[in-house]
């Protein structure tokens, strides 16, 4: 029973697959903080140029 046990590797899967969840959570989520100022930019240049186009 116990070599049995030993040698199952199902719980092993669902672990590794769990752990590349959070690391692709993790790198995600410092990509998008890491990017904030540059997107920040970005919007901002878009809402200038759409008010300046929607002035008389």
């Amino acid at each position: 029973m116990l070599k049995r046990f030993l040698r199952d590797e199902n719980g092993a899967t669902a672990i590794e697959y769990g752990l590349l969840a959070a690391f692709l959570g993790v790198s995600m989520i410092a990509t998008f903080i890491a990017l904030e100022g540059e997107y920040t930019n970005i919007y901002g240049s878009i809402e200038t140029a759409v008010v300046s186009a929607n002035s008389p």
